[in-house]
This record gives C-alpha cells, sequence and structure tokens, in this order.
C-alpha cells in the first residue's frame, strides 16, 4: 500500500456521473485520477447487445457524463457485493465507444491501448480513456460498495450493471485533447 499512497495520495477527484464535463479538461496523460460515485459496467457482448437494442428501439439509457468501465466480474463471496473486478481489455470495446462516446459518454474504463477511431472520438466528444490495474480484480474490488442490474441480469458477467465506487484509482491514459500517455512513455 505504500506505493498506492505515494502514487494516489494527491490525486485529482472525479465523481460519475459527472455535473461538469468541464473538469475534463484539465486532466493530462498519466495522471492518477481517483473516482467516486456510479459506474456503468459491460465488456464486449454487452456493448454489442446495448447498441443493437438501442438500434432497434428495443433499450434506451441515457450515458450523458457517465462513465462505463470494462468488467465481467466474478461471482460475489459471501457478504461482498461483488467478486474479483479487475478491467477487460478496452479494444475489445473500440467497435462500439465512438457511438456510445456521441451519445454522452464521458470516460471508459480499462486495460490497454484504444484504436484511433476511439482516440478520434474522444477529442470529437469531450471525453477521456482512463486505464486501471490489471491483475488486480480483488485489490479493485474493495473499492466497490454497491452493486445495481440495469439489464440483462440473466447474462451474469455480460450483464449491463452499475457498481458505487469510492476512491477507486485509475490513470489518465487518452485526453479530450488527444495526448495519449502511452505514446509519451
Amino acid at each position: 500500500m505504500k506505493y498506492y499512497s505515494e502514487i494516489f495520495g494527491g490525486a485529482k477527484k472525479l465523481i460519475f456521473p459527472l455535473e461538469d464535463r468541464k473538469v475534463l479538461e484539465g486532466l493530462g496523460p498519466g495522471e492518477p485520477i481517483l473516482i467516486s460515485g456510479w459506474l456503468l459496467c459491460g465488456r464486449d457482448a454487452t456493448h454489442r447487445k446495448l447498441l443493437q437494442e438501442i438500434k432497434a428501439g428495443r433499450f434506451s439509457f441515457d450515458f450523458t457524463n457517465q462513465a462505463i468501465y470494462y468488467v465481467g466480474p466474478s461471482p460475489a463471496p459471501f457478504g461482498k457485493p461483488i467478486g474479483a473486478a479487475g478491467p477487460t481489455t478496452s479494444s475489445r470495446m473500440d467497435a462500439y465507444t465512438p457511438a456510445l462516446l456521441e451519445m454522452g459518454l464521458a470516460a471508459c474504463i480499462g486495460k490497454g491501448k484504444r484504436s484511433t477511431a476511439v482516440k478520434e472520438a474522444l477529442v470529437k466528444y469531450k471525453g477521456v480513456y482512463l486505464a486501471t490495474f490489471g491483475g488486480a480484480g480483488a485489490f479493485l474490488a474493495s473499492f466497490i460498495e454497491k452493486v445495481e442490474p440495469i439489464a440483462w441480469k440473466e447474462l451474469g458477467p455480460e450483464a449491463f450493471f452499475r457498481i458505487r465506487v469510492t476512491n477507486f484509482p485509475a490513470i489518465v491514459i487518452n485526453t479530450i485533447d488527444g495526448r495519449d500517455f502511452y505514446e509519451q512513455i
């Protein structure tokens, strides 16, 4: 925990859904962030189903100023709201992310690099991409206080749900002005 407090001790804090998207303007690549509030959650099959159902007019959702965490958690142990909740590879969502950003999504959280199309959509729609720690699902679950289903609960880890978090750690990778932390290091 020593290194965690050294990195995140002075981190900026974001609360989702955002009240004002302008808070994203001051974020720099590589900057540590602590997230509180509600995060939408889903993986690639969730994203595919979301966009299919929205396009068909069978589902609607307000993505304005929301963040989505790319996660498919393990089952919750007794007395816990969620099991291990580490990020999945973000590039698996690249085909769907520009459409969600166009619908108002402000941030996405996962691991790994993003495509050129996603980076361009982040700039166009004033969103950010944040990364969190791969391989640390049990650690990340400790920041999750509550889980609420939104749709398709029967799909288990591919359901669309949200989590309430406090001081969930992440790093800014792609900024609203097109800077990319991975390209800088």
